[in-house]
């Protein structure tokens, strides 16, 4: 083996196999190939919780009309933590909804035409200021449990909170906490633990939204999947370096 191919964005399911292979494996993870799918259901999230969509299929279930006076997205100042292709892509959906502010954090300060990406370290100042807050950020060691309870503590009263990254990013004792006293909202596509067990509290928290994983299971997977495959088995084949390297074996 000289080259393992992930399908995933993320590759922290597989660092703890990696053991076996003999030094100077390349690990490539499918960077591009999740990325339309999950921007979507990010959109998709924040635009169902800020409705009110979840209580009116349950109203309709029962035969209720509930009308009522919603949260629109349009003049909300929105925060992305986690600012790689998979951000960028949710900043595309947002530009259109006339969002107030969309203010952008990655592990590392930069510039872009948009306008500046924050450090991490700069989220205590950003946090209350949002409306919403999207995770998409990588799972590593800095970000597990970034969303914890001073994290959500500096959310302002109201704001929802969306987690399409990975579940252990959020603490999940200190969310429900906030969910439970009303304070916050929450939209999640990632859970921990994850699947989320029969249950547990978080499936009927109040001001919660859970889809189940499914980020990147769309109509648009396979397609890019099968391009991405292409290209990396065509590069190989012509001795060319692969993409998307994220690490190799020692």
């Amino acid at each position: 083996v000289r080259v393992v191919q992930t399908l995933t964005a993320g590759i922290d399911d597989v660092l703890g196999r990696l053991g076996d292979l003999r030094p100077g494996v390349r690990l490539c993870n499918a960077a591009g190939v999740h990325t339309a799918s999950t921007a979507e259901l990010a959109l998709a999230l924040t635009l169902a919780s800020l409705r009110g969509i979840p209580g009116m299929v349950r109203g309709q279930d029962r035969e209720e009309w509930h009308s009522g006076f919603y949260d629109a997205l349009a003049d909300k100042s929105v925060l992305i933590i986690g600012y790689g292709s998979i951000g960028s892509a949710i900043e595309d959906r947002l530009v259109p909804f006339e969002c107030e502010r969309i203010a952008r954090v990655a592990r590392s300060a930069r510039d872009t035409a948009r306008g500046p990406v924050h450090a991490l370290s700069d989220l205590p100042g950003l946090l209350p200021r949002a409306d919403v807050v999207i995770l998409v950020t990588p799972l590593t060691d800095a970000t597990r449990g970034l969303a914890g309870a001073e994290f959500l503590g500096r959310m302002k009263d109201g704001a929802l909170l969306v987690n399409v990254s990975r579940g252990p990013v959020v603490d999940t004792k200190s969310l429900l906490a906030e969910v439970e006293s009303g304070r916050l909202r929450a939209a999640l596509d990632v859970t921990d633990p994850e699947p989320l067990p029969a249950g547990h509290p978080l499936w009927h928290a109040p001001n919660v939204l859970i889809t189940p994983h499914v980020g990147g299971s769309s109509s648009a997977f396979e397609p890019r999947a099968k391009r991405l495959l292409a290209r990396q088995l065509t590069r190989f084949a012509a001795g060319e370096p692969v993409e998307h390297t994220v690490l190799i074996t020692e």
